[in-house]
């Protein structure tokens, strides 16, 4: 049975805290648009205040989240009980990415253990809290992080990364631009 919450309550931030990933979703407005979900992990995720969330977003093959967020805001991030007790958590909110030469970036980065091949933050006001029971998500161990992006990322180093965003993440799949190809 889902149950709405007013905010992200103390639980739900201890909730959000002992897990290991969790996703993100947007979408562009154009109804022929590609939805796009993104499993992110790494520890990146924290909960500002009980209606605001960020997480570090790392360099990757594409930008999707920034490109929609840019051109509408809405942003769902949803985190599943892995072990224990089932339990599913959706944070309902609208987003906007921060880039490094913005003046919010200092504080919002300071809140995070740096990771190479930072690309941008993703900071969201939440609106909604939603949980369900999470009975049909199965049960999985917990091994580790996976250490490739950030070997990666180092091998590259701040030059290659770069040149990867001009490359890789200035526009999405559907042709909208993202907040980097305004500022490479």
């Amino acid at each position: 049975m889902a149950k709405i919450f007013e905010s992200i309550t103390e639980e739900l931030q201890k909730f959000i805290a002992n897990q290991h990933i969790f996703f993100v979703g947007t979408a562009p407005l154009d109804s022929n648009g590609h939805v796009n979900l993104s499993p992110k992990g790494l520890e990146s995720f924290r909960v500002l205040s009980p209606h605001k969330v960020a997480y570090l977003d790392l360099t990757g093959s594409g930008n999707e989240t920034s490109a929609h967020l840019q051109e509408n805001g809405r942003i769902t991030f949803m985190f599943c009980a892995f072990e224990g007790a089932p339990f599913i958590l959706r944070l309902y909110g609208s987003g906007k990415t921060i880039l490094p030469n913005n003046s919010e970036w200092e504080s919002l980065y300071s809140q995070f253990s740096e990771i190479p091949g930072t690309r941008q933050i993703i900071v969201a006001d939440i609106e909604r809290v939603q949980t369900s029971c999470g009975i049909g998500v199965p049960l999985y161990e917990f091994q580790g992080q996976r250490e490739s992006l950030v070997k990666w990322a180092v091998k590259k180093g701040e030059s290659g990364i770069k040149e990867y965003h001009q490359q890789k993440n200035m526009v999405s799949i559907d042709g909208l631009a993202t907040p980097l190809s305004e500022i490479l």
